[in-house]
């Protein structure tokens, strides 16, 4: 990609990165644009990918791990955390840095691509336990290497003697929907089983041009899905959520998660009340059918897992909900105004 293609800069904590095509469906100067009280920009879209002072607020409750990777990492950059699978940082890079990621204190030590050894060792844990049935390729984000890259993580899974589904974590065709080349369409197609998963917070983010790009996916036979961060002034309303999970599910893009905020440091400012949260979900079950909801969950801090909402909430006590972790184990997540 050549560097003209994007906006680069330099913020405290997470770097600043944005593609002059996402900037573009903003609508808005991003020099000019509107900002609330707090110096966040009011667009949904620029809210996501432009720095503000409120990144420097790091509430008590906030972790540099929200989701305990460290204690679940068994080799360089591949996580266990589930019994079924591994996830496999392959770069720290994104064309994207969402302002909300949970792993912003992890990715500008992580920029390089997975080395081969890191490949290699992969392979091998994938020999070593037969019980894992799915590889999550992650990041930041991996369609940021080059095909040869990707491809050849992909056949570092692939000679593994047993098949293995590989879900493919890009924000990529969204983002920067040219680098869905048909190139890159030939070689995931090739790769199957594969998934690739989405994250698409707001309508707005499903442009033409993102639409072309998905269904050249889908009609090579590679089931896409999305993810969704709660964010607040950004989806926090009934009206936005229902228009995006309707908008995906009739464009063939299964809503997969609808995800609570991670107590990721300097993040408070996105993050919407659990209460609040769970309003809304329950409004949503009203509104969509089964193929347009997404799950609601949350990252048990500290490295629980997915708990699923609301049935994963054992009780509130004052400003604290205990959430029952899937191995059993009670975790604290906390009711923010």
């Amino acid at each position: 990609m050549n560097d003209n293609d994007f906006s680069y800069g330099d913020a405290r904590g997470l770097p600043y990165r944005a593609t002059s095509f996402w900037l573009s469906l903003a609508g808005e100067d991003v020099e000019d644009c509107a900002r609330d009280e707090r110096g966040v920009p009011r667009n949904p879209l620029l809210a996501q990918a432009l720095p503000s002072p409120a990144e420097a607020r790091v509430a008590p409750c906030e972790l540099s791990d929200p989701l305990g990777e460290a204690s679940h990492t068994i080799g360089n950059r591949t996580v266990r955390q589930y019994r079924s699978r591994v996830l496999v940082r392959a770069t720290g890079e994104c064309f994207l840095f969402c302002r909300h990621c949970y792993r912003r204190a992890l990715l500008p030590s992580e920029r390089t691509f997975i080395s081969d050894k890191a490949m290699r060792d992969l392979t091998e844990i994938l020999r070593a336990h037969e019980e894992v049935r799915e590889v999550l390729i992650s990041g930041g984000d991996p369609l940021t290497a080059s095909d040869e890259q990707l491809r050849r993580l992909i056949d570092a899974v692939r000679a593994v003697p047993r098949r293995i589904l590989i879900r493919l974590c890009t924000r990529a065709p969204v983002v920067q929907p040219r680098r869905v080349t048909n190139e890159l369409v030939e070689l995931l197609a090739a790769s199957r089983p594969i998934h690739v998963i989405l994250q698409i917070n707001h309508p707005k983010e499903l442009s033409e041009t993102f639409l072309v790009r998905a269904e050249s996916l889908a009609k090579a036979g590679i089931p896409l899905h999305s993810q969704s961060v709660l964010l607040r002034g950004i989806n926090d309303e009934v009206s936005t959520l229902v228009e995006l999970f309707s908008s995906l599910s009739i464009n063939g893009i299964q809503p997969y998660y609808l995800f609570q905020g991670d107590l990721a440091q300097g993040t408070s400012h996105f993050r919407v009340p659990l209460s609040r949260g769970l309003e809304l979900y329950s409004a949503l079950r009203r509104e969509l059918s089964g193929l347009e909801l997404p799950r609601y969950a949350v990252d048990a801090p500290g490295g629980g897992g997915k708990v699923y909402l609301p049935e994963g909430i054992v009780e509130r006590r004052g400003d604290l909900w205990i959430l029952r972790a899937p191995d059993g184990s009670l975790h604290e997540y906390p009711e923010e105004s």
